[in-house]
């Protein structure tokens, strides 16, 4: 396979996670950015274009044998209309150039007949519109292989955290970033478990995924992460590395984002989220660890750590 990419959403989380790797696994990266002038690291080279803009998509992707299908509409906005036009812009670049399409996949397909064990093989019967969403994404993709259009990597994994992380719980709920954290927010319910996904964990298993030449045309796999069986692992792991095992940990008080959700877009997502945070929901690593042998998986306080300094909160 020849070792060239073409990432979309180069400056988010998971697109800058996938994209450094990439690049330190001596991969060839091109990145298409909506403004000129991005900053990028040494090794990637910047294509200004709109993901919008299947030409645009298709120029950039020339000779890439990987599309990173990271993006997103800014501030959750639009998603409805944006986030499938999206998609068939990449696929349609990935037939021309005979790509992979690797799409950082979510819990949200899933419904709670599901819950709380999941595998890749589950039912997809979501609940939410951004889940039903998820799922058409996944069902263009699999139609898109199964033609022979393209190939496509779907890994799915829990919430982000992690240096560069973007629009997540943990910078925006759990913690404030900027400031040392005077107290720290639980969202979950009492003795739920949560499932986290540190970044560069997640990049390292997709990119190793990548490099494997046994990969069916269409494939997908569940990450475990950091299961935090009783929804308290994370919050005590902050107060750890803060080194200040008094700090208070209270209730995320879910009626101001109630009322913020009137008036604001990310608010209103994160309600939607909330049954997340309800019922211990858990995405079973059994085919990834048969696939790779292991699950990358950096320690939880060397991960928090690095998310809390990267927030400034330290």
């Amino acid at each position: 396979m020849k070792k060239a990419a073409l990432v979309l959403g180069a400056t988010g989380g998971i697109g800058g996670a996938v994209m450094r790797r990439l690049i330190a696994g001596g991969w060839t990266v091109r990145a298409l950015t909506r403004r000129a002038n991005v900053a990028l690291p040494q090794g990637c080279e910047a294509v200004t274009g709109d993901a919008m803009d299947v030409d645009a998509v298709t120029s950039a992707a020339e000779g890439a044998s990987v599309i990173v299908h990271a993006v997103n509409p800014p501030g959750y906005r639009d998603w409805d209309r944006l986030v499938l036009p999206m998609l068939d812009n990449t696929i349609r670049a990935a037939s021309e150039s005979q790509a992979r399409v690797l799409l950082p996949g979510t819990v949200y397909n899933f419904g709670p007949d599901v819950f709380p064990n999941i595998d890749e093989f589950a039912p997809q019967t979501p609940k939410t519109r951004k889940g039903k969403i998820r799922v058409e994404m996944e069902q263009r993709l699999g139609t898109a292989a199964q033609r022979g259009r393209c190939k496509a990597l779907i890994v799915r994994a829990g919430d982000f955290f992690g240096p560069g992380a973007a629009n997540n719980w943990f910078g925006q709920g759990l913690v404030t970033a900027g400031a040392r954290p005077k107290v720290i927010r639980n969202p979950g319910a009492v003795g739920v478990g949560h499932q986290w996904a540190y970044l560069p964990d997640v990049a390292e298993t997709m990119v190793r995924l990548l490099e494997r030449a046994d990969l069916p045309a269409f494939a997908s796999f569940h990450m475990e992460g950091h299961w935090d069986h009783d929804g308290r692992q994370m919050v005590q792991a902050i107060a750890r590395v803060m080194g200040d095992p008094v700090v208070p940990v209270r209730p995320l008080p879910w009626w101001v984002l109630r009322i913020a959700a009137l008036v604001a877009t990310t608010p209103r997502e994160m309600m939607e989220m909330r049954y997340l945070w309800q019922r211990p929901v858990r995405m079973t690593n059994a085919r990834l660890v048969a696939t790779l042998g292991d699950e990358p998986r950096t320690p939880l306080l060397e991960a928090v750590r690095a998310t809390l300094n990267d927030l400034k909160c330290l």
